[in-house]
Order: structure tokens, then sequence, then C-alpha cells
């Protein structure tokens, strides 16, 4: 490893084997790697008695370290592969690599400049630089893939054997990282949760998807513990088993944004070529927003949700978080496919993959402004204007006042009905003892300091929710038709083909309508704080809201790297 990453290692007293020969210290880690530490656990009372008076009551915590999780245990099997990479050998590749999109990094490896075994080395070494040192870990990386960069040779080996089809899909060799509550075989998946944290699967549908199509699996990230079903009011991007997720654009400044707050700011962060999210409303498009990235939340059904630890089998869904439109088209397509496991999954229209490589003209688009945000947001207000300029039509409107009641008794009921049946199907009953809601809630009572420091009431919520399954389908039927009449009533009118929101504004109606909704980089507020456009549309839309996407960042070009992750 070199000196360029090992120095804020050992500034932070992290690489500790490094004060003796590193040959040496290689042999041990082979021989002894119990006795081998590559990270200590650090004092973080400062950071959480700084954030005491935080102006956001959610940012005030009360831990920003896991108090289960060993990074050894994550970081030491990798480390031998990872200190064979130069701090030269980084910096070479970083123009191919760093905010490049998957074509680009394609025709890097197909014109023989980059291996896969670059590809995956360099992001490990992003990650191990980072997250080793306690001054700039965003505390995203919860468990690695230990066979990825075998993987990536094995890749390196049939190319140069000529073996790999010229029909591959663009997702062949590129790393990948999952939120931590998606099946993946030969990793935990914990959903955040120390009653999980032995939980040992399958791959989901997703995964083997993601597989089939090439896919390398770098690892899994951190999120808001139970999907941000647990506590209410405590921080996103907390989960017991994983600490507190950080963001790189202003460490215990911002909010992560939740529940998938690991795959936001490892996007963000550079830390692969993409994460897979999931939401239930705005779990996806809130860290995407969040950590300025691209956050695709799909129709529910286009995408399997098998295998995914759920809250809610009406609303819940996968879906893609890149850096960029194209990217996020890719990911997408890359986990397609009808499940027969699960029945609400369809066989995906065409014209995905290829949508954000024809982007609409702005002279042919229609859209929709909400007016509460033209006179409230001044960057969505401009935002607006520009696109006027670049010759949209843009309408703004009102929409209908409608009743949102009974919102929450949809994930309560589902939640404590699907939960039992994932629990069944996919855990190890001698390594996972809970069996269901009413059963986590006891278990975590029994260390609440260690498992629930933020409390668990809307666990506690879901157990004294008194709604009857007839009630729960008057109610899922109400707030469908209500979701959609919030968005019809103008895109019918006026003929649009999206209404443009803000982050996650307007998730809840789009979860409850089973509308797509793609956020895009819209700007950065004068703290420095991340803004997203958010494109919203009818069912199984998503090829127009990528082509909608990838015109306005195409002309708005607003991302820009997180300082200090450069």
């Amino acid at each position: 490893m070199s000196k360029s990453l090992l120095s804020p290692l050992l500034i932070s007293s992290i690489l500790v084997c490094f004060l003796i020969v590193t040959s040496s210290c290689k042999e041990e880690t082979k021989a002894n790697p119990e006795q081998v530490r590559i990270w200590e656990p650090y004092n973080d009372s400062a950071e959480v008695a700084a954030n005491t008076d935080h102006e956001n009551s959610r940012m005030q915590y009360k831990l920003v370290q896991s108090k289960v999780l060993d990074k050894n245990d994550v970081f030491l099997p990798l480390y031998d592969e990872v200190s064979k990479m130069t701090e030269a050998d980084y910096e070479s590749l970083k123009p191919m690599i760093l905010e490049q999109d998957i074509y680009t990094i394609r025709e890097h490896i197909q014109e023989n400049r980059l291996s896969y075994e670059d590809l995956v080395l360099f992001y490990l070494y992003r990650i191990y630089k980072y997250e080793l040192d306690n001054a700039t870990t965003l505390n995203t990386i919860i468990a690695l893939n230990e066979d990825v960069v075998d993987a990536a040779r094995k890749l390196d080996k049939l190319k140069a054997e000529g073996t790999v089809s010229e029909m591959q899909h663009p997702i062949y060799g590129m790393p990948i990282l999952l939120k931590d509550n998606i099946n993946t075989l030969g990793m935990k998946t914990t959903a955040g949760s120390i009653a999980l944290m032995d939980n040992e699967v399958e791959d989901s549908f997703i995964v083997k998807q993601l597989k089939k199509n090439g896919a390398l699996i770098l690892g899994k990230v951190n999120l808001s513990e139970w999907a941000y079903f647990l506590c209410s009011g405590c921080p996103v991007g907390y989960s017991a088993y994983g600490g507190q997720t950080l963001n790189p654009y202003g460490r215990r400044v911002f909010e992560t944004g939740g529940s998938s707050s690991g795959s936001g700011t490892s996007v963000a962060a550079n830390y692969a070529v993409a994460a897979v999210g999931t939401e239930t409303s705005g779990s996806i498009l809130s860290p995407s927003s969040q950590n300025s990235v691209v956050g695709l939340k799909p129709t529910i059904g286009l995408l399997s949700r098998t295998g995914i630890v759920p809250i809610s089998s009406t609303l819940d869904t996968p879906g893609p978080m890149t850096k960029n439109v194209r990217d996020n088209a890719v990911l997408l397509s890359a986990m397609l496919g009808k499940d027969e496991s699960d029945s609400k999954s369809v066989e995906a229209g065409p014209g995905i993959l290829s949508a954000p490589l024809h982007p609409k003209p702005f002279t042919e688009m229609r859209l929709g402004a909400l007016s509460t945000l033209m006179e409230s947001d001044s960057i969505y207000k401009s935002t607006i204007e520009k696109l006027r300029d670049l010759g949209a039509e843009v309408v703004e409107f009102t929409p209908p006042e409608v009743k949102m009641d009974g919102f929450l008794s949809i994930l309560n009921i589902d939640m404590r009905n699907d939960l039992p049946v994932y629990l069944e199907s996919n855990t190890n009953p001698e390594k996972v003892k809970i069996k269901s809601i009413a059963d986590a809630v006891a278990f975590n009572n029994a260390d609440s300091l260690t498992r629930i420091p933020y409390g668990q009431a809307l666990f506690e919520g879901i157990e004294a929710d008194s709604t009857t399954a007839g009630e729960l389908e008057e109610i899922k039927a109400t707030l469908e038709k209500n979701g959609r009449m919030f968005f019809d009533t103008a895109m019918d009118k006026h003929n649009l083909d999206a209404i443009l929101s803000i982050n996650n504004y307007h998730a809840g109606y789009a979860a409850v309508a089973k509308y797509p909704a793609l956020t895009v980089p819209m700007g950065y507020k004068k703290s420095g704080e991340p803004i997203s456009l958010t494109f919203i549309g009818k069912q199984f839309r998503e090829a127009d809201l990528l082509s909608l996407g990838s015109a306005f960042e195409t002309a708005m070009h607003v991302r820009q790297l997180p300082k200090g992750y450069e």
C-alpha cells in the first residue's frame, strides 16, 4: 500500500502493522489474522458533543461508530490485495474511472487501457483510503465481497481468451454496491439490525439478474435500520449494526437521507460504479438528492422484491442509484426480469437501456411545475426558468388537495404480515431467532442501549395498529386513487410528460400512486447542501423519465464531487 494512502491511516493510528516491515506484516496477516488490526475504534464523544446543538434535531446524534461492527472483520480479508496498488497506480487510473460513466469505463477496458482487476482495486483503494481514516469515514461500507478481486481476474482471463460475447450487457464487469437489506450470497443481510447480524442467505432475484449480466458485487452498504421503519424522529442513516452514516458533502453537517443512505453516500464518494437502494416512500429519492446522485424509484413491479427484507409488499421496490442518468438506465436494465415469486412482477417494456442515449429535445417537452415550489424555492424557480429558456413548455399548476389518511397503516399491517414471511422463507432459525415484529421488539428491549438507542416507536406502533384486513384494502384503494389524482389532474389536462418536484417532497403521493420518480442533481444551496430536481411520471414510463433526465443533466452539468473525496 502506498505512502499516500498509508499516511492518513497512520495519523489516525489505524494501520499499526505498517510500523513493521510490510512484507512480514502481510505474512502475519495470513498466519494470524486475529492478531493484526488495521483499524481501531476511537472515542467519538467529541463528534457527538459537537452535534448536540445541531439545528436539525435528527442530527443530534447519540453515537457515530457502531458498537458491534469491527471494521477489521470487513477490511482485513482483502487487505493483501489492496496493498498491491501503489499511490502512483491509483493516480494513473483516476482519469479513466473517477466520475466516468459506464460506457466510458467499458471503452477503456475494451481498448486495453484498463482491466477489470484495475477497476475493482481502484474502488477498493478509495474505500480503504477514506473508510479506515476516522476523520473521513462515512461509515458506509459494512461488508466486502472477499471473492471480488478473483472474480475480476476471471473476467480479464475470459477477455484475453476472446471468449466474452460482444453482446454482453453494459453492466458486465462493473463493481456494484448493495443496500444491506438485499439478500446476497456470501455476505450477511442485516437490514441494519443486530437481530439479523448473522443472517446468511441466498441471492435475491435482482442480485441473480445482476450476476447473470456480469456485474461484480463489491459489497454491502449501511442503511437506516429496518429501512427507517424502527424509530421515530431518529437520525436517518443510522443502524445499530453499521452505526451512523455520514454525508460526504458535510460530515455531521447535512443529513444523508434515508433509508438508502449508504447507497447514496458511497456513490457520491465514488466507492463503486453504482449502488442499489430500496424505497417504500422516499428511501431512494431522499438519499440520492441529499448526496447529489441520480436515483430512480421504479413503478411497483418493474423490479422483483423477492429476497429483500420488506416493509410493505404494496409499496416496496428496489432501484438504481448512480452518478449519472446513463448509468442509472444500465443498472436498472441489468436487474429487470419477471419473477414468478413476486405477484406484482411484470415483464419490462423496451427502451429503458437506450433511453438516456437519446435525450428528449427540450422543444418537445411538456412539464408541470408546482406553484407552491415556484414560490418557496429559488433554485427550483431558476431551474424552471432555464428549462423554459431551453425551449421546454412548463405549466405551473396547483395540485388538488387529497387526503393521505391511513398511509401509516399500510406500512404497519404490511410489515406485520410481510416480515414473518421473509424470515420464514430466507433465514436460518439457528442463526436468526426472531420470527415476527413482536419477537424483534422483545429482542431489542433486552439490550436497549445497544440495540435501540433511539427507541423503537414505529415497531411498537406496528404492534398497536388495529386496522382490519378489510379496512386496509379500502385504505390502499383510496390512497392509490388519491395519489394518482394528485398528479393526473394536471398531467391529463395539459398532456404533460412529467411533474417536476424537489428531492423526495412528493414521494408519498408517488408511492401510493405506484408511479416512478427520477431525481437528478439540480444544484447546491448556499450552505453547500445538494438539492435535486425530481421527475414524476405515470406507471411504467421509466424510459421517458430517463430521456427527460438525460437531457436535463446534459444541459445543466450540475453534479460536483464532494470536497475531500476528489
